[in-house]
C-alpha cells in the first residue's frame, strides 16, 4: 500500500472515531438529569442521575425498607425489636450492616462499636434521652458495651451476652443506604449519578456539566442548626464514596464545658480529641461512614497512622490547634482529589 493510501485510511479511521465520540456525547446530552430529594432518617437526601424519567418512587421505597430495618427511632423496625429482646430473624440489610460493623470494630480495636447505644443514650445523643451520667453510671454502662458480646447465630438471629445490650447503627447505616440507592441506579444502567443522604455521598461518572462531581467539606464551625455551609475544601471525584463525621453540630454545653455526640466506647465518655471533622473516602459509603466515626474516636495521631496503613482509604481531617486556629491533615491519596476552588 502506497504512502498516500495509508494516510487516507488513517484519516478515515480518525474521522470515524471522532464521529463516534460526537454521537455518544450528543446522545448523553440528550438524556436529562433527574434530581429527587426529600427527608429520610431525620435528614435530607438528594439524588441526581442521568435518566429519561424520575425514579423517586423506587428510591423512596428502598429508603423506607432501610428505615424499617435499621432505624432505632422506628418502633416497628428490626433493630428496635432486637433492642427490645424480641425474637426476630434479621433481614439482609441488617445483616450486611452488622457484619461490616463487626469487621471494622475488630480493625479499629473497638474505636467503632455499634453496641455503644446505652452510653450514647445516657449522654443524651441517642434514641432514648438520658440524664447526664456520673462516673459510677458510666462504669456500669461500660459493662454492656463491646462488639464481641453480640453475634449472629446460624438462623440469622442476634445473640447477646446480656439482654440489656443495645445496638445503634446510626454511624454506619446511613452510609449503607447511600450504597443501596447507588446500586439501584446502576442496575438501571445509569452511569452518571450522585447519591447524598445527610452528607454521606456516592458518585459515579460525570455531573450535568460533564465534569467531576464536586463534594464540599464544611468548615467545622459550631452550628447546631446546620445553617452555616462555609466550605473548607472541595473534593472532585468521578467515582467513589465519601462520608464526614464531626462534633461541631451535635453537641451541648454543661457547666461551661462542651459535650459532643461522639462517644468513645472504650472509655464511656464523649471524645475530647483535637479532630473536629473527619472526612473519609472509601470503596463503599458504609465503610467510609464507619471509619469517619472511628477516626473521631481515635484522635489525630492514631487516625493518621491508620489511614496511611490502609491504601484503600483516603482522609481529610480538620483539627483544632492550641492557638484556636484550624489545622488540616490530608492523606497522600486525598491530596490528588482536593481542590480549594
Amino acid at each position: 500500500m502506497d504512502k498516500t493510501k495509508k494516510q487516507r485510511n488513517f484519516m478515515a479511521v480518525g474521522l470515524l472515531l471522532l464521529l463516534s465520540i460526537w454521537i455518544i456525547s450528543r446522545n448523553n446530552r440528550q438524556v436529562p438529569f433527574q434530581t429527587d430529594n426529600g427527608l429520610i432518617f431525620g435528614t435530607i437526601y438528594q439524588v441526581s442521575y442521568q435518566y429519561p424519567t424520575s425514579l423517586k418512587t423506587e428510591i423512596e421505597e428502598a429508603l423506607h425498607q432501610f428505615d424499617h430495618s435499621l432505624s432505632p427511632f422506628n418502633k416497628q423496625s428490626v433493630i428496635t425489636a432486637i433492642n427490645n429482646n424480641q425474637s426476630m430473624q434479621t433481614d439482609s440489610l441488617f445483616r450486611a450492616v452488622f457484619r461490616r460493623s463487626m469487621e471494622i470494630s475488630a480493625q479499629t480495636d473497638g474505636a467503632f462499636d455499634i453496641t455503644v447505644a446505652p452510653l450514647v443514650n445516657a449522654w443524651g445523643f441517642g434514641f432514648k434521652k438520658g440524664i447526664f451520667p456520673d462516673s459510677a453510671q458510666v462504669d456500669s454502662l461500660r459493662q454492656l458495651i463491646g462488639y464481641t458480646k453480640v453475634r449472629l447465630d446460624t438462623t440469622n438471629c442476634v445473640q447477646k451476652d446480656d439482654e440489656r445490650l443495645m445496638l445503634n447503627c446510626s454511624a454506619v447505616a446511613k452510609g449503607y443506604a447511600v450504597d443501596v440507592v447507588a446500586r439501584l441506579l446502576q442496575q438501571k444502567g445509569i452511569n452518571n449519578l450522585m447519591v447524598d443522604i445527610g452528607g454521606e455521598v456516592v458518585v459515579k461518572g460525570s455531573n450535568p456539566q460533564q465534569r467531576p462531581w464536586r463534594i464540599g467539606i464544611n468548615k467545622p464551625i459550631d452550628d447546631s442548626l446546620a445553617t452555616n455551609q462555609e466550605l473548607q475544601a472541595i473534593v472532585e471525584l468521578h467515582e467513589g464514596a465519601i462520608a464526614t463525621s464531626g462534633n461541631y453540630r451535635n453537641y451541648y454545653h454543661r457547666n461551661g464545658k462542651k459535650y459532643a455526640h461522639t462517644i468513645d466506647p472504650r472509655t464511656g465518655y464523649p471524645v475530647q480529641h483535637a479532630i473536629l471533622s473527619s472526612t473519609v473516602l472509601a470503596p463503599d459509603c458504609m465503610s467510609a461512614d464507619a471509619y469517619a466515626t472511628a477516626f473521631m474516636v481515635m484522635g489525630l495521631e492514631e487516625a493518621e497512622a491508620f489511614v496511611e496503613s490502609h491504601p484503600e482509604l483516603a482522609a481529610y481531617f480538620i483539627y483544632s490547634q492550641p492557638d484556636g486556629s484550624y489545622g488540616t491533615f490530608t492523606s497522600k491519596k486525598m491530596k490528588q482529589l482536593i481542590t480549594n476552588h
